[in-house]
């Protein structure tokens, strides 16, 4: 395969998959990692991909939101394992808002029965779903409903926040760096995402490892604002260190 062929199918791949990934991309094309990292600056200065950690996304993923059903098929392993993991973070009593999104669903699955919660949610699949349980009082958030991600935004839903308080805020996101935060592809969930981490005595980022490294048009916090990060074995020894070093632990499961 010439130069040319293979960056055809990095940019393909790219574009098929969201993100492409240096040690991935040169078992399947057969090339060293170095050939791959030299593809992937060519592919940057030709301005159709945009280098990160470990790999590279196609420059218009910045402002592409996957939906829901497309994100809940994808890494259902590793989402598992953050939502139970995160099992440890409920308070024996209490109150906790569960944020929309497809790892924050797994964990709303799995809560357990044998303890009386407050659960605040902005989805009103959710709010279905845990309505049924008697040891849980479902409050969902009002608002307009994103059919994209099946959250509720704007006012309806912002207003309720600023007058609660809950113990803990788990929170999803389409990205996680250390340059610029925490990010997400549209404003109006933003503002929600930030009004709930305001919303709590402590916020728990729920983010597999693909999330790590990757940026969006709309900041909705600083890795500071965040108490624990629970992600997935993928994510590697160094990134760790340089998220920890920005505010929160970090929890691989």
């Amino acid at each position: 395969m010439y130069a040319e062929e293979r960056q055809q199918e990095i940019v393909r791949l790219a574009r098929t998959e969201g993100r492409v990934d240096v040690t991935a991309l040169a078992e399947s094309l057969n090339v060293t990692a170095e050939t791959i990292r030299r593809d992937l600056t060519t592919l940057e200065r030709a301005g159709v991909l945009r280098r990160v950690h470990g790999g590279a996304i196609p420059v218009e993923r910045i402002g592409f939101e996957p939906a829901l059903a497309t994100r809940d098929a994808v890494l259902t392993t590793e989402k598992e394992r953050i939502a139970k993991a995160a099992l440890a973070e409920l308070p024996v009593e209490g109150a906790i808002i569960l944020d929309a999104g497809s790892t924050t669903a797994r964990l709303a699955a799995i809560l357990p029965t044998d303890r009386e919660l407050t659960v605040v949610v902005n989805s009103p699949t959710l709010a279905t779903a845990l309505s049924v349980r008697n040891n849980l009082q479902v409050l969902l958030l009002g608002g307009r409903v994103r059919s994209r991600t099946m959250a509720t935004v704007d006012d309806w839903a912002l207003r309720p926040l600023a007058d609660i308080y809950v113990d803990v805020a788990f929170i999803g996101t389409n990205g996680c760096s250390v340059e610029r935060g925490l990010t997400t592809p549209d404003p109006a969930e933003a503002a929600v995402k930030r009004a709930m981490i305001g919303a709590a005595r402590r916020s728990v980022l729920l983010a597999d490892h693909t999330k790590i490294g990757n940026d969006y048009l709309a900041r909705f916090g600083r890795l500071a604002d965040i108490d624990l990060l629970i992600t997935d074995t993928g994510l590697n020894e160094d990134l760790v260190a340089e998220v920890e070093t920005a505010g929160p632990r970090v929890v691989r499961a």
